[in-house]
């Protein structure tokens, strides 16, 4: 029998200069990555805080912008105080109370901004109730859903603890996981709803369009509608309006001269009259929305100012930023 060879490699000698320079490669190759892992790792942190830094400047003039809207409307309801019994003179006209927008151009950017007198809304602690029924019959509401609000809203504000057929009173809030009772006075503020049985979130901020809170007020004090100053679907919660009606008197705003609301509503005034009239307040909601560029985003404040004597200026109201303001476009001032 043959004897076999040994394998060559089994009496080879390993070169320790060969080894070394090897395990120094595999070295050099783990640096390297490690590094470019670094490098990699601060390029991407780099780019995420330039990214922020942008985002925030945009945030921050978009702000700004539209704090210059609030107070271009401040500026344009002291100038109509002072101006609305001189004729209108073109290009100085005063600006409407009805919520008509107008998108006035910067430099960088935009912003859209809106006055409406709160005569024009449906004041909840004034208001006929079949007048609050309507709007919400008029947003979609079920009929029960809506008795059970317009029921409920009496009830908060009533001075008792006896609650109407469909309503809630201080024995119903009391039963709920996180009890309260009812105010059982005037609401104070448009976000106090929210405790009243039956009103969401959503019916109150409008979840995406308007909401309650753009059509209902605490500021106007009387039970009767500006018709000169009333979105539509405040219009079309009135007794006795039509939509042709309700179109007529939007666009006669705009008119010069204007006709009177008698003509317009004809032999249906008589009727309307009970629930609407034209007068002014001297309490107004400002909607503002600021843009940056082009951006379709803005950035929205409400406030509620209130016009003093000598021209002086309160605030009521103020809310930054604000979800869910519309930008309208009236053309550019």
């Amino acid at each position: 029998m043959k004897k076999r060879r040994p394998r060559a490699w089994r009496g080879a000698v390993v070169n320790p200069l060969v080894s070394s320079r090897g395990i120094a490669l595999l070295m050099v190759l783990w640096v390297l990555m490690i590094l470019m892992v670094i490098v990699l790792s601060f390029s991407y942190l780099t780019r995420t805080e330039a990214l922020g830094t942008l985002a925030f400047r945009n945030s921050v003039t978009k702000e700004f912008m539209a704090e210059a809207g609030i107070q271009r409307a401040v500026m344009e309801v002291i100038y109509r105080n002072q101006n609305r019994t001189l004729p209108p003179v073109e290009g100085q006209e005063v600006w409407r109370l009805d919520a008509s927008p107008h998108t006035i151009q910067t430099e960088t950017g935009h912003y859209t901004v809106s006055v409406i007198d709160e005569s024009g809304k449906v004041d909840i602690n004034k208001t006929p109730e079949l007048i609050l029924k309507n709007i919400l019959l008029n947003r979609g509401l079920k009929e029960e859903d809506a008795d059970t609000i317009v029921d409920s809203i009496q009830d908060w504000r009533d001075p008792d603890d006896l609650h109407r057929l469909h309503g809630a009173e201080s024995d119903y809030y009391m039963s709920l996981k996180n009890p309260y009772k009812a105010r059982n006075a005037d609401f104070e503020t448009m976000e106090e709803l929210l405790l009243v049985k039956g009103v969401t979130a959503e019916l109150l901020y409008g979840g995406g369009g308007k909401g309650l809170i753009d059509i209902f007020t605490i500021n106007a004090k009387t039970g009767k509608i500006n018709l000169n100053a009333a979105p539509r679907e405040v219009l079309m919660a009135i007794p006795g309006m039509t939509a042709e009606l309700a179109d007529a008197l939007i666009t006669n705003r705009s008119a010069q001269p204007a006709l009177g609301v008698q003509e317009i509503l004809g032999g249906t005034y008589a009727a309307i009259s009970k629930y609407a009239d034209v007068m002014e307040t001297q309490v107004f909601t400002v909607e503002s929305a600021g843009y940056q560029g082009s951006d379709k985003a803005g950035y929205g404040i409400r406030a509620t100012i209130m016009l003093e004597a000598n021209n002086k200026i309160k605030y009521l109201y103020y809310k930054s930023p604000v979800t869910g303001i519309e930008a309208g476009h009236a053309g550019d001032l």
